[in-house]
């Protein structure tokens, strides 16, 4: 293409892009940090206050916080009284930016951006070389896994998540045996296993600290029915033991999740049923044009999910393998029924109800 075929109008619009890129990548580093040090939170309690009142309630150092201000006054999500020189969080944002809005606190999830921009170096290798970059390279991973795990699986678990299965309340409350594969920490476990004491709950993850920071939880309720083992999930055996089994964004990460597929099938029990909370999205780019997160998805797949595996000459799936692969591959392991669910709360995955 000849410069004079250049359309002036377009390429001035894609440069103001870039600049809402350039300034929105910065606020969502600006985000990370008021969600982590949780000035967002004292600031949605808090009336229009000075930034010293600020740094005072958030036990922090003011010069610091003042430049914070001035990146989120600019960014026009605090609002500023340049006369009273006061500084205000609207509730509106709040609503979207604190604790107290989970299931709906998006804070939690810029804290990705830093995340996986630490491994940026790697990741560049690996484009020029192949292979992929492993667990361990992924400072704060399950801190801030953790956080996500909270969000879209931990509050809507008992009233949303598990009603998605006709009856498992009721069974759950008997008691039967659950298992959860790439458990990480436990949370969910640990979360059912206080609503459901008659029931054994077990999870298995090959992290060892994900592992020991699931029994230090499970430790600290006192809890007898939960079991957590640091486990290959591609290795393990069981067979008909499970009368529900769980994995929540777990599958896409595995190296070989062919063979994790298969492994749950046998561990269930004929009548039991797996729950696959997995990535929203289609297995091909084209159908995923309107998806309100498809460029975080595909970024997070390639500097995480998918590197992830092929560190472990995987298969590299990639969290956004999508509902046709997906449904293919939950079928070819052995089962036979797959109705998948959406829900408001959770724009970024699936809900899949599987069978034998």
């Amino acid at each position: 293409m000849s410069k004079n075929s250049i359309d002036e109008i377009k390429s001035e619009q894609f440069a103001e892009r870039m600049m809402t890129i350039l300034n929105d990548g910065a606020l969502n580093l600006m985000i990370s940090i008021g969600y982590r040090t949780g000035l967002l939170d004292a600031m949605s309690e808090l009336e229009p206050s000075t930034s010293e009142e600020i740094a005072e309630a958030s036990g922090l150092n003011e010069r610091y916080v003042r430049e914070w201000l001035g990146a989120m006054v600019t960014g026009e999500i605090i609002d500023h009284d340049h006369e009273k020189k006061s500084y205000s969080l609207p509730q509106e944002h709040a609503a979207w930016l604190t604790r107290e809005a989970a299931p709906n606190n998006i804070a939690v999830t810029t804290q990705w951006i830093s995340l996986l921009g630490a491994v940026e170096d790697k990741i560049v290798e690996c484009f020029k070389n192949g292979g992929g970059v492993p667990y361990e390279a992924f400072e704060r991973f399950h801190e801030v896994m953790s956080d996500e795990s909270h969000q879209t699986v931990i509050v809507p678990l008992l009233d949303q998540t598990l009603p998605l299965i006709p009856g498992i309340i009721e069974k759950l409350k008997e008691g039967i045996e659950v298992l959860d594969v790439g458990c990480g920490s436990g949370f969910a476990l640990v979360h059912m296993a206080k609503e459901f004491p008659n029931s054994h709950f077990t999870g298995y993850d090959i992290s060892h600290e994900a592992v020991r920071r699931g029994e230090a939880h499970a430790a600290e309720y006192g809890l007898t029915n939960v079991t957590l083992i640091a486990k290959d999930v591609a290795e393990f055996d069981d067979i008909q033991k499970y009368d529900l089994i769980t994995t929540f964004d777990a599958v896409h990460d595995q190296a070989d999740p062919d063979r994790v597929l298969s492994n749950i099938n046998r561990a269930l029990k004929e009548d039991g049923v797996y729950l696959m909370q997995d990535i929203a999205g289609s297995s091909h780019v084209h159908n995923n044009m309107d998806h309100p997160l498809g460029p975080l998805l595909y970024t997070t797949s390639c500097m995480h999910c998918m590197t992830v595996s092929l560190s472990q000459n995987g298969k590299g799936l990639g969290a956004m393998w999508g509902k046709e692969l997906a449904t293919e591959m939950v079928k070819n392991a052995g089962f036979t029924q797959v109705d998948i669910k959406e829900q408001e709360h959770d724009p970024i995955n699936y809900y899949y109800i599987i069978r034998k």
